[in-house]
């Protein structure tokens, strides 16, 4: 017999036949003699709805009152769980996030779990029930409901997990495990068996929209055994672990994640001085702006060009900013676009293999990809290119680094 904590998210439980069928699900481990406690998202599209209704009385709503509002979605979703699950006979009970004993810090919209009270839990695990509890939420010293962001559900599920000493966290979605890259742009791309937390955690920042970044770095710190699961296939899904896999025939890459969301900012002809960097970056920083990529590139004359990428949404508001201060800086221009995307490629492996950086860029250039931007770490190597050739350049580093699937293998 094993405990799992089970997440199901919102396109899991979408409809009432798509609850019916987590229910069934339950069913069968329960029935196999599994202890279960399952965390939930919203009905999917609820929480937009509640935030349209928030928009249409203001702009600019409270965020306390915003998370009173958006807490709800998750509240009807483990009610109707919990009958479904009564319905078969099977001894259920719902939890808020405030009910159970999820106590986090007072950032509203964005909160961090401190703590989870796992006794009424223990509870009712212990009298052969099922407990069903509100992802994304929580409660501050205050009493006050918070909610932990975008995706928060998954980061609840994890702390459940590792609050319990559960075997295993199990995060049911709409696809069936960790890809090497996304199916849509590469057909070919492989489900992965296993993934270490180190990949998976470069994988989501560097866009893989898998899992949330947050719930990675929880499972990692606590080491808690994930799974990336299917609601609507069979399988094993992938499983993120600790443990690196040393067999000779597992690829140096293990996957290319992708991100569109990109836009580049180049300041020309600055004074190459020292605190020239900081003189750019700090007003960048002070108007909420992250700074991803940065390149510097100095000149015989005494001057250097300055390029920064930041989120494609931050774009116009940082070439504004320093276009307004391109006088102060004693630049010769500033300009940008925002018609270039990222790619990167993560692997352990990279580590005890050298000429991966070469093989990649030869690669793109036997495509007549332009390079404009590279950066790297011990396991990951970014890029940045015009968007227009993301697929190709994708498709083109997935079949050089091996990692396209055995078509006898998927026949």
């Amino acid at each position: 017999m094993a405990l799992y904590v089970q997440k199901y998210g919102g396109t899991s439980v979408g409809t009432i036949e798509r609850i019916e069928a987590v229910a069934d699900k339950l069913k069968a481990f329960h029935d196999d003699g599994h202890q279960l406690v399952v965390a939930v998202s919203a009905m999917s599209g609820e929480t937009n709805r509640l935030i349209g209704l928030a928009k249409g009385i203001t702009d600019a709503p409270s965020p306390r009152e915003m998370d009173v509002l958006v807490s709800t979605g998750e509240q009807v979703t483990i009610a109707l769980l919990a009958m479904a699950l009564e319905k078969r006979g099977i001894t259920a009970r719902s939890f808020t996030g405030w009910q159970v004993g999820i106590k986090t810090d007072r950032a509203y919209m964005k909160a961090r779990i401190e703590d989870i009270e796992t006794s009424k839990m223990r509870e009712v695990l212990n009298a052969g029930g099922i407990c069903i509890v509100a992802g994304f939420q929580g409660v501050d010293d205050d009493n006050n409901i918070t909610t932990l962001g975008r995706g928060g559900s998954d980061t609840t599920g994890v702390a459940l997990a590792a609050a319990l000493k559960a075997d295993e966290c199990q995060i049911y979605t709409d696809v069936d495990g960790v890809y090497t890259t996304d199916p849509r742009v590469v057909p070919a791309a492989r489900r992965m068996d296993t993934v270490t937390f180190e990949e998976m955690l470069e994988m989501a920042s560097l866009g893989s929209k898998v899992l949330q970044i947050r719930s990675v770095e929880f499972a990692g710190k606590y080491k808690v055994p994930l799974r990336v699961l299917s609601s609507f296939k069979e399988g094993n899904g992938t499983l993120i672990t600790t443990e690196e896999t040393s067999s000779v025939e597992n690829p140096v890459i293990s996957g290319i994640a992708f991100n569109r969301d990109e836009a580049k900012v180049t300041v020309k002809g600055v004074p190459d001085v020292p605190g020239v960097a900081s003189r750019i970056l700090v007003p960048v920083s002070e108007a909420n702006i992250e700074v991803d990529m940065i390149i510097q590139n100095v000149s015989e004359d005494g001057s250097t060009d300055f390029t920064f990428t930041v989120h494609r949404n931050d774009y116009k508001k940082a070439l504004q900013l320093l276009s307004e201060l391109a006088a102060e800086l004693n630049a010769v221009s500033v300009s940008g676009t925002d018609d270039i995307c990222k790619v990167s490629m993560v692997g352990v492996g990279m580590r005890s293999h050298a000429g991966v950086a070469s093989k990649m860029f030869e690669t793109l250039a036997k495509e007549s990809v332009n390079i404009l931007a590279i950066t790297t770490s011990e396991i990951k190597i970014s890029v940045v290119i015009e968007e227009k050739y993301l697929e190709l350049a994708v498709r083109a580093l997935h079949t050089a680094f091996g990692l396209d699937a055995d078509v006898t293998e998927e026949q």
